[in-house]
């Protein structure tokens, strides 16, 4: 009988993006699978990798991650030439493409990858269409956040 490895994180979740919901606006989410190579795969596993600046850019009709950072295992590393910080190529429908075009060119949004996950065997990034805060709007984020804690807390004293 074969044992299940216990995983380090259930939720097949790689890496997270958290700066992203402080400093943008998250409208649109996108799902997209990513092009990889056979070292980039085992850093994955081991956990390596790094999303908190990294972008999402279209060029030619192709979307590219670029400033995600995976750092490759000294064991996998000895017979290949590795970049840590190449772009990848993200695999996404042409009608996908085309509404991040239209988005990010009449509307003026960015395109921000916010978290790395598992699905099945796949490895798929979430990306979202996002608009820039001013430092204004992170203070009433911020501000909103208090005040919902401190209403939980009300609520939970009082029953």
């Amino acid at each position: 009988m074969k044992k299940n490895k216990a995983n380090k994180n259930s939720t097949g979740t790689i890496a997270l993006n958290k700066k992203a919901r402080h400093d943008y606006f998250l409208e649109d989410k996108f799902e997209a699978g990513m092009s990889l190579q056979g070292w980039e795969i085992k850093s994955i596993r081991e956990g390596k990798v790094n999303i908190t600046d990294a972008y999402v850019i279209i060029q030619n009709g192709e979307a590219y991650l670029v400033g995600g950072r995976i750092t490759p295992l000294s064991q996998a590393s000895t017979h290949v030439i590795c970049e840590p910080e190449r772009s990848r190529k993200l695999l996404l429908n042409k009608r996908e493409i085309d509404r991040l075009m239209g988005a990010r060119d009449r509307q003026g949004y960015s395109i921000i990858a916010t978290a790395m996950y598992w699905k099945k065997c796949w490895v798929k990034l979430e990306i979202y269409l996002a608009k820039g805060k001013h430092s204004h709007d992170k203070r009433d984020t911020v501000k909103d956040r208090d005040w919902q804690r401190q209403k939980e807390r009300v609520m939970k004293h009082s029953v």
